[in-house]
């Protein structure tokens, strides 16, 4: 009966320590007491999966798993914790510390926890601050050919706009490391100045042409450019507006002309000619020509043909 007894609580068990298997038979009654028996110390970071005081059970299986040494620097501090836990995202949680979104975190959250790990968390924040700029204003200038040249007028008076910049400055640390202008609007529009100018040149004073004759102005009142020819008649001869055809190279000579462009009886001064009247015409005499009357046939195919000025006399 006493051999059954002992025999009753005899047990195996197996202790898995980070993976590592080892079987004991024992007659302990709970996992402390195993524990002790086999010189394994738990830290108080290290992880059981059953409680300490619970009572041992034939081909129970006891994991173990040991804390590691890690590195962590965060806000200011540089420290060397030990962590049992599986990755990083678990032993920020277990050691209460706190990443935010816009914190950035070495190595990330699924990295897992092993021996020497270095865990830096560098605390990112950012600051906006506005400034308001004034905006310059044009200047407009419109033209107003029915406005003297000496006339200016202001139609409108400018204004400087404004513009209001949103610039956001990023600390890494408390350490200012980028900067850029997340706003650029315009809370007032400028106002141009537009200002009217005169084109109109002012009416001269009428006064009368003249040209010099033998140091003798001559008062005219048009002068065209003209093709002239020239034609000869006999004694006798008589124009188409009924004066007789006359060569007075002292006088006024009679000359033939298109009447639309210079009415009969006009008085001209005629270049390399000299005075004249319109008194006649001719079916080739059309538009800007003229045919000068001499006195001889000779004299007319002398004269040729000229491009001269015609001078319309007042």
């Amino acid at each position: 009966m006493l051999v059954y007894t002992i025999y009753s609580k005899r047990k195996t068990i197996t202790v898995r320590i980070d993976g590592k298997s080892s079987d004991y038979v024992t007659y302990k009654n709970s996992v402390k007491e195993l524990l002790a028996s086999k010189s394994i110390t738990l830290g108080t970071k290290d992880k059981i999966n059953v409680p300490l005081d619970s009572k041992l059970n034939n081909d129970q299986v006891i994991n173990i798993k040991k804390a590691v040494n890690v590195n962590l620097e965060y806000d200011g501090k540089y420290l060397e914790i030990k962590s049992s836990d599986d990755d990083v995202a678990s032993l920020l949680k277990n050691e209460g510390i706190s990443v935010n979104s816009q914190d950035k975190l070495f190595p990330d959250r699924s990295t897992k926890v092993t021996e020497g790990l270095k865990i830096k968390i560098v605390r990112v924040t950012s600051k906006t601050f506005s400034k308001t700029k004034s905006i310059d204003y044009k200047k407009i200038t419109k033209k107003n050919k029915k406005l003297l040249r000496s006339v200016k007028k202001i139609l409108q008076r400018g204004k400087a706009g404004k513009r209001k910049i949103v610039t956001q400055i990023v600390y890494e640390d408390g350490k200012k490391v980028s900067s850029k202008v997340v706003s650029n609007k315009i809370v007032k529009k400028p106002k141009s100045t537009i200002v009217v100018l005169g084109t109109r040149k002012p009416t001269p004073k009428p006064s009368t042409p003249t040209f010099s004759r033998g140091g003798i102005s001559m008062a005219y009142r048009n002068v065209l450019t003209m093709r002239a020819t020239a034609y000869s008649g006999g004694v006798g001869t008589y124009t188409a507006s009924g004066r007789r055809a006359v060569r007075n190279s002292g006088g006024y000579s009679t000359i033939a002309v298109d009447p639309s462009i210079i009415p009969y009886g006009t008085r001209l001064y005629i270049q390399g000619y000299g005075f004249a009247i319109a008194a006649d015409t001719g079916s080739a005499i059309r538009g800007n020509k003229i045919d000068v009357y001499f006195n001889s046939y000779r004299e007319a195919c002398h004269w040729g043909v000229k491009y001269i000025r015609v001078y319309v006399l007042k």
